[in-house]
């Protein structure tokens, strides 16, 4: 997206994602704000995206459960007391996962933030000044700056999470915002985020449904741009000394209790890193 854009519609489709998940019988993550947040709009684009990748729903439901736990694990076992949602779209950490003395900011686009804060104001219930609100253009502004600009304490431990954005930032979008988070955060910080496969990106060698996933986030405007089959060169190079890797196919055995091959998690991956080794009670 660039500052022309209107507002992101896969930041839509997740929240219908979200929603759905959350009525699952034995749900792994609760976001009770997703349905109204998400919109018929949100639900027609989710359901036409079904058609090309039916897994999708899983997919967010294990990415949103792990990085909730994450808020957990950083607040209570590494003394975070900031949590920065980039490319944040219509998340609600805010508000579903509030923590005395936690500052939560969210970052996105002018022209996403602008549409989130429209629906929350008919959103009734809604916690709107839970979180700090902070517009930016991660293709031409830093981010970091934009934060400390409203109230980001860059030398205190913080966890960022980064979902969903990564796969449609230019390679040299990639490489500056993890730069400069390691560079203008506390070393302490610890950065979240999922990425995908290169081949997915680029389309070579995948099947014909990956193909037709491909070309309908295109046609949403936001198309795939960024994949790599191996973070960690990438992360070492940006000031990273501690990393982290997860499977999508990891989590699902973890959170749903099976192996299937048949989701077809080959692309999807999570990571975590931090300029410096956090404490040895890292679980």
């Amino acid at each position: 997206m660039d500052a022309a854009s209107d507002a992101s519609r896969t930041a839509l489709m997740v929240c219908a994602y979200r929603a759905r998940a959350t009525r699952w019988p034995q749900p792994i993550m609760h976001d009770p704000w997703a349905d109204a947040l998400a919109g018929p709009d949100g639900h027609e684009i989710a359901a036409r995206f079904d058609e090309r990748f039916p897994h999708m729903e899983a997919w967010l439901a294990l990415r949103v459960a792990f990085l909730d736990r994450l808020v957990g694990v950083a607040v209570d076992r590494l003394s975070v007391r900031q949590v920065v949602v980039l490319g944040a779209g219509y998340d609600t950490r805010a508000a579903r996962l509030p923590r005395a003395g936690v500052a939560f900011f969210e970052v996105d686009h002018p022209a996403t933030q602008a549409a989130k804060r429209e629906r929350l104001a008919h959103l009734a219930g809604y916690p709107v000044d839970a979180a700090h609100y902070t517009s930016c253009d991660f293709e031409r502004e830093d981010p970091v700056e934009r934060l400390a600009a409203t109230g980001l304490r860059t030398d205190e431990p913080t966890l960022v999470i980064w979902e969903g954005v990564m796969p449609y930032l230019t390679e040299d979008a990639v490489r500056a915002t993890l730069s400069t988070l390691a560079r203008g955060l506390s070393p302490r910080t610890v950065v979240a985020f999922d990425f995908v496969g290169k081949r997915l990106v680029e389309g070579t060698g995948i099947s014909a449904r990956d193909h037709q996933t491909r070309a309908y986030v295109d046609d949403l405007g936001e198309p795939l741009r960024y994949g790599t089959n191996h973070v960690t060169p990438l992360l070492a190079a940006c000031g990273y000394r501690w990393v982290r890797q997860y499977s999508f196919d990891e989590l699902a055995l973890e959170y749903l209790g099976d192996y299937d091959r048949d989701r077809q998690f080959r692309f999807q991956h999570l990571a975590i890193a931090s300029p410096s080794v956090p404490p040895a009670g890292w679980p």
